[in-house]
């Protein structure tokens, strides 16, 4: 794996974020959104929500550190798609690239784009909601990463999709994570749901995350068995996306498929 070649891929997409406003405002409009929306929402559960002990920052603390999430995995999705879109994708097997550089290229960039969204977000809901992110302590970093690296493997998932089916599976880059939001417990706590659904969302690092998340701010309680199962999981999880990713790739080029991918 050569770093120089990583930097050249991730360096071609920054250079194309930075050359548009457009794209640069639609990153930071959705996040903003989705905070001010929620923050409005927490505030009416506190006042006549008995749970949360009239908590603004529980809601809407999730709803952040959710939509941090699905930029993450959006995000990577959009710079796989950008590749096909703009028909560059074979061009870069024309390059020594190899698959492992491809995907680290797309996972820091990713990180990069998601940040630009979500810090201006982070950074309203304290003066208009008096809520703050970083009321999660040191463990926070650790929340951030087990989210990223969930996140990016959705990622992983769809683009082995795209690769096998092709653009046909881009709607799939967009309903991935709503499809397991339900049994994520983002807003609520697992023993809210069926007993029966409880036991497959406890396959989910969601469920682990979230429930952390109102531990720390309801009880002031850090369970590190929760950080460490959802790191566990997630660890799990990416490896065999990127396995899942290699499967699809190997496919589609003995198809000879690949060159088409964009079309």
């Amino acid at each position: 794996m050569k770093f120089h070649r990583i930097y050249a891929l991730s360096l071609r997409h920054l250079y194309v974020i930075r050359s548009s406003l457009p794209r640069i405002l639609d990153l930071i409009y959705w996040p903003t959104i989705q905070i001010v929306l929620w923050g409005f929402i927490s505030k009416f559960f506190a006042t006549h929500s008995d749970f949360y002990n009239h908590t603004v920052g529980v809601i809407l603390s999730a709803a952040i550190l959710y939509d941090f999430l699905f930029r993450s995995s959006i995000s990577f999705n959009m710079l796989f798609l950008e590749e096909i879109w703009s028909r560059n994708f074979t061009n870069l097997f024309v390059s020594p690239l190899k698959i492992s550089e491809i995907i680290t290229a797309l996972t820091a960039t990713a990180l990069l784009r998601t940040l630009i969204g979500i810090i201006p977000a982070i950074l309203l809901a304290a003066p208009f909601f008096g809520v703050s992110i970083f009321n999660l302590g040191p463990s926070l970093i650790l929340l951030f990463l087990s989210l990223y690296l969930f996140g990016i493997t959705l990622g992983l998932l769809v683009t082995s999709g795209l690769l096998r089916y092709g653009p046909a599976f881009e709607n799939v880059a967009w309903s991935s994570l709503f499809l397991l939001a339900p049994l994520g417990c983002v807003y609520y706590p697992l023993s809210i749901l069926p007993d029966w659904l409880q036991i497959l969302a406890k396959g989910l690092p969601l469920v682990y995350i979230f429930e952390e998340v109102r531990s720390i701010l309801l009880n002031n309680v850090v369970n590190y068995s929760n950080i460490l199962s959802a790191l566990i999981l997630n660890l799990i999880y990416f490896t065999s996306a990127v396995g899942v990713f290699y499967l699809a790739f190997s496919g589609a080029r003995k198809r000879g498929t690949l060159i088409n991918v964009g079309e």
